[in-house]
């Protein structure tokens, strides 16, 4: 039944506001677990500006990305779609083709569709361009602005990765023609120097046998190879700092109207090199000095849109694209000054892994016109966001998009405390939660992944938690209720085929 459009109104007049459309700002971070912050139990580290967003709106304990690792989870957040069901979701180099299929509603086109500002500012990591060869000195495209957003500054995949450029709505920023970029993967190109071949060049040493050895930029080294463009290229201290600006002259934009900016910060992601203002401050080395970094991020945007009179009606959705990795390619004193900070709080498992650690992250939605403060239990996902604000906005989604979100909203707002019944997770295997029972697929492999220290989630045999008592999933019941494993691994093959 759809609601009269008089009633809506009446909902967004909550608290005397005389309402438009809730503009919503989705800040996404890049690696943070769900330790990582004061307001999720952190001890060695404070995070002052999120405490202050989770005090006033509803903060999550069950909230979760699709995927343990980035690409996937961004697919799933843009689609409505579990990554899974796409070949090509893994994990992408900085050169590979879009893979968000432009025929499908996206989270942003639902917001076009609805008459809002849209826009993209910070990592995208979901490719760029019909395929993998494209001349980076002239228009790039497809890309962000043809799935849905109005305007675009991002760089193509994650700061480890060539080409370490800013892309604005389809041209390289700051390119100089007579300098142009040439991009590989496959093969060394050109002559400049590489972290394998000149280690003496480096300001901060790759991990073994990691792969951040190839081209290197403002003296770290990159995964794949890289000639050109060395005006175009950023500075690491900087990247931070340019897409705040970049984000605030959006919102100062755009303020009149109703906006959905998705601003994808690259904290704690490798390679960690915080602004000048951040670096030794927090205790933990890099990885901590970002983490502040992206708190401070965070409250220069509430302080935005409180200058502008706008934060009252302004929805700030807070996550993270997966869990917590320390060592991930940089030796840079993320493990060895770690001084008892727990990134994934009493979780298991981590960035890449099935066990919880690896997809339940740091979860807040603040919204002062229409939301109680609140903690709330209820089983959220990113991959709903699409189909609850669709149903927010009265839209239909067409047959066969969108096909594993569900319209969580009254969850999301904390009127809900349950959330989803079903949930599927992707870690290395596969697993399924349903009514807090967690079953996770049998998977070869390592038990634990030493090149970057987190335990994988892998066992030949089955494994079955009970989330509502052990979400530490110390206690595997999988011997005890075999009738419990037999009927999620159905329930998860039935899925799978749907």
């Amino acid at each position: 039944m759809r609601i009269p459009l008089f009633l809506l109104l009446s909902f967004f007049c909550l608290q005397g506001i005389a309402q438009k459309k809730p503009n919503v700002i989705l800040i996404c971070a890049d690696d943070l677990g769900y330790g990582d912050l004061s307001c999720y139990g952190a001890t060695q580290i404070k995070t002052p500006n999120l405490e202050k967003l989770a005090a006033g709106g509803v903060r999550f304990t069950n909230g979760h990305s699709t995927s343990a690792t980035c690409t996937p989870s961004r697919y799933a957040l843009m689609t409505g779609e579990y990554p899974w069901r796409k070949k090509g979701t893994g994990i992408l180099p900085g050169d590979a083709a879009l893979i968000i299929p432009r025929n499908r509603k996206t989270l942003p086109q639902v917001f076009q569709d609805a008459g809002y500002q849209t826009a993209i500012v910070g990592k995208w990591h979901l490719g760029l361009g019909e395929q993998v060869e494209k001349n980076w000195n002239e228009e790039i495209k497809p890309g962000p602005n043809e799935v849905g957003f109005g305007y675009s500054f991002i760089f193509p995949a994650t700061a480890d990765r060539v080409p370490t450029v800013f892309v604005e709505d389809h041209r390289v920023l700051a390119l100089d023609k007579t300098d142009p970029i040439a991009v590989n993967y496959q093969q060394k190109i050109g002559n400049e120097p590489t972290g394998k071949e000149n280690p003496e060049l480096l300001k901060m040493k790759s991990s073994p046998q990691q792969g951040h050895d190839n081209t290197i930029v403002n003296g770290i080294g990159r995964i794949g190879f890289m000639t050109g463009g060395k005006m175009a290229r950023w500075t690491d201290e900087e990247l931070s700092l340019t897409f705040l600006a970049k984000a605030k002259e959006f919102i100062a934009a755009k303020n009149q109207d109703p906006f959905f900016l998705y601003f994808a910060l690259t904290e704690p992601h490798v390679p960690r090199m915080p602004a000048t203002m951040f670096k030794d401050k927090s205790g933990l080395g890099a990885r901590g000095d970002a983490i502040l970094q992206l708190d401070w991020t965070v409250g220069e945007i509430m302080k935005e849109l409180e200058n502008r009179g706008i934060a009252k009606n302004t929805m700030i959705i807070f996550t993270s694209d997966n869990g917590p990795v320390l060592d991930d390619g940089y030796q840079d004193e993320a493990v060895t000054r770690l001084n008892g900070h727990k990134p994934t709080g009493t979780l298991r498992g981590g960035k890449y892994s099935a066990l919880e650690g690896g997809t339940r992250v740091p979860f807040i939605i603040h919204w002062p016109a229409g939301i109680k403060p609140a903690v709330s239990g209820a089983l959220v996902s990113q991959i709903d966001f699409l189909k609850s604000f669709a149903a927010l906005f009265q839209q239909n989604i067409p047959n066969g998009m969108a096909t594993d979100s569900e319209n969580q909203w009254d969850a999301f707002i904390g009127k809900n405390r349950i959330g989803r019944s079903v949930y599927v997770e992707q870690g290395g295997a596969l697993s399924i939660i349903k009514d807090n029972w967690k079953y996770i697929t049998p998977q070869a492999g390592p038990a634990y992944a030493k090149f970057v220290g987190i335990e994988t989630g892998n066992l030949s045999s089955a494994q079955l938690y009970d989330l509502s008592k052990d979400k530490e999933e110390k206690n595997n019941l999988a011997t005890a209720h075999p009738d419990k494993v037999k009927a999620l691994a159905a329930l998860l093959e039935e899925i799978k085929n749907k």
